[in-house]
């Protein structure tokens, strides 16, 4: 077992607790976390202070009282009712507290605690619960109630406890990259190399906090749909209804939603479910090396229902969908260019002149003269094109500059040779008529300027939103980069291929240019490729556009247009039930459904043609019809 945990920072917390005790007001304070945050290390420091201090302290461990009232008399000292507890608790030195800890075991007793408990305590004496699970609502309405949640140490505070744990300075910033300021992850991560010298340190750290924190999570309770739902949600980038009853096939995804809602490591966004990033990497890192084969269905069937959404989504929810989608290419590179570990989210807005000052001062602190120049040109002719990004406390962190189709084949700005560089290729590469590019001009954090950085991944992610504004015409895209060796990895995995006579010198330095052709299809079809390859969907993979043939057991079956219509719609949405209205509609193109079988019909002769794996194509009864999200293992 690893050692006991060092205390080291939540001082504000400490503080907290202390000001509702030596308020003398009968507080009620509620200390919530997931497990091996530190609450129950919270409480504990400060009920070691009080007791120093001379404060009047009745400690419980949930875990080990019975769950009733009368189990709680009995834990206090005997008591026979709780006038007698009150009595007892009204003769401690004031002020006093009755704490109660792991109290996620008294789920039962909450109602006792907030009806009855509670309002029973004699001024002077403060209820404190700690538990894993987020009080409920009711508890909002008790007088002097306070809800104090535990989060996870700031990068100091983990760094200090990494050298308490004997961690060398130098791997403690690695080390924190994996347990992300989990406090029980940091002391699981340094057993870990400790355990395992022989291994790369990362891998070494992961042995622990995974083999620990996933098992805690995935074997700690008999509940297998609850477990399934967590594990799929620890797949993807937020979990929803939808998404979650599409991962898990027979499941109603509003349940699974309400089962999660019920664990203490969840928490809501504002559009959807998100697992604490420690607990959310563990478990996906467990099931990945442990059931490759359901980490791979969960993603496949999440990419197909985020595909269907995404064609009927309104444009300001389509960056969401982009971010999704993009989030299921699990590949390192790839997952830290747009969601880096550990940090905090920005927000990106269109920037406004009273940016002018803060991105001169962005631009210049780490581009040269020249390029400086050619920037704050661009801003003069076109501010619109200039996007801010805002830390939490709304402080400008970082600045892009996303040009648009109408702006890169003007010369508008004419001392720049980057953007010359884009109108050479668009005039010796035209795009078809109706079709437009844009062109990523330079994007700089005010810290890190060019580096990977929360506020680069907040820049990219933006301007995937757009892309998905843009599409269907958008078809091509620019950027450019200094630091070559550090991004090419990124752009190569998506797409991206070097311009060619695209670099260029500014104020001595080369700034190289890469540009990705989307393709005929758009973003659609961009994406499509690259999430399918690596989920093992190639875009008509099995199923043949032009000559309308299936691949069923490595031979081509001929579809009627009928039935190739409707297999690749249901395909489309793939792990999704489609209705017979909407089939009528999207595949036969009406919209009469009275008396109608002919949607049944097609689906008899298509399934006469899948052969063996017929069953791909399922009934679902009083619904429509159902592709399984796996239908392609079943016809190769």
């Amino acid at each position: 077992m690893p050692q006991a945990r060092a205390f080291v920072g939540r001082q504000a917390e400490l503080q907290v607790l202390a000001d509702l005790v030596d308020g003398g007001a009968g507080s009620v304070g509620y200390v919530h976390g997931i497990a091996g945050i530190g609450k129950s290390v919270v409480l504990r420091r400060f009920l070691r202070r009080a007791r120093d201090s001379g404060i009047g302290v009745v400690e419980l461990d949930c875990r080990t009282v019975e769950p009733t009232e009368r189990g709680v008399l009995q834990a206090t000292g005997g008591f026979r009712d709780v006038v007698e507890l009150v009595t007892h608790l009204a003769l401690l030195p004031s002020p006093a507290v009755l704490a109660l800890d792991n109290c996620e075991a008294f789920r039962l007793m909450d109602d006792w605690l907030r009806q009855e408990l509670a309002p029973a305590l004699p001024g002077g004496v403060t209820l404190l619960l700690a538990g894993r699970t987020p009080p409920l609502a009711s508890w909002f309405s008790v007088e002097e109630f306070h809800s104090l949640p535990i989060g996870p140490l700031d990068e100091p505070d983990s760094l200090r406890l990494l050298h308490h744990l004997g961690v060398p300075a130098g791997d403690a910033v690695r080390l924190n990259r994996v347990a992300r300021g989990h406090p029980l992850a940091l002391t699981l991560a340094s057993a870990g190399i400790a355990e395992h010298p022989e291994m790369a340190l990362e891998d070494a750290a992961m042995v622990r906090v995974v083999d620990e924190l996933a098992r805690s999570y995935l074997d700690g309770g008999d509940d297998l749909l609850t477990r399934r739902a967590l594990e799929a949600a620890s797949v993807v980038r937020r979990a929803t209804g939808p998404v979650l009853s599409a991962m898990l096939p027979g499941v109603d995804g509003d349940d699974a939603v309400d089962r999660l809602l019920g664990q203490p490591l969840v928490d809501t966004s504002g559009d959807g479910l998100v697992v604490h990033e420690a607990v959310k990497n563990a478990i996906a890192h467990f099931l990945r090396g442990a059931n490759p084969r359901r980490y791979l269905d969960y993603r496949r069937a999440a990419w197909g229902e985020l595909r269907a959404e995404a064609r009927e989504a309104p444009p300001p929810e389509l960056g969401r969908y982009m971010a999704d989608m993009l989030y299921l290419i699990d590949t390192p590179i790839v997952r830290e260019a747009f969601f880096p570990s550990g940090t905090q989210r920005m927000a990106v807005e269109p920037a406004g002149p009273g940016d002018a000052a803060v991105i001169g001062s962005i631009v210049r602190r780490h581009d040269g003269a020249d390029s400086a120049a050619v920037i704050e040109r661009w801003w003069d002719v076109a501010p619109h094109c200039f996007s801010v990004v805002r830390d939490r406390r709304g402080d400008v962190a970082g600045v892009s500059s996303l040009l648009s189709g109408e702006l890169l084949g003007a010369g508008t700005v004419p001392r720049d040779v980057v953007t010359a560089a884009w109108e050479r290729h668009l005039r010796d590469q035209p795009l078809p008529r109706g079709e437009t590019a844009l062109g990523l001009r330079r994007w700089l954090d005010f810290k890190y300027g060019e580096s990977p950085c929360a506020s680069q991944a907040a820049c990219w992610l933006d301007v995937t939103r757009t892309c998905m504004t843009l599409r269907p015409s958008l078809r091509r895209m620019y950027l450019v980069v200094r630091d070559v060796a550090t991004y090419w990895p990124v752009v190569d995995e998506l797409g991206f291929r070097p311009l060619p006579h695209g670099d260029v010198e500014l104020d001595g330095v080369r700034y190289s240019s890469v540009v990705l052709d989307f393709g005929p299809d758009s973003v659609d079809g961009w994406l499509a490729s690259l999430v399918g390859t690596r989920l093992g969907l190639h875009p008509g993979h099995g199923l043949d556009e032009d000559t309308r043939e299936l691949m069923v057991e490595g031979r081509p079956r001929v579809l009627t247009p009928l039935e190739f219509g409707l297999f690749r719609h249901l395909g489309d949405r793939a792990g999704r039930i489609s209705t017979r209205p909407e089939l009528l509609r999207e595949v036969w193109g009406t919209e009469f459904t009275g008396g109608s079988n002919v949607v049944d019909a097609v689906v008899r002769t298509l399934r006469v043609k899948l052969g063996p794996g017929a069953d791909v194509v399922e009934t679902v009864r009083g619904a429509g019809y159902r592709l399984r999200a796996d239908w392609r293992d079943h016809l190769s």
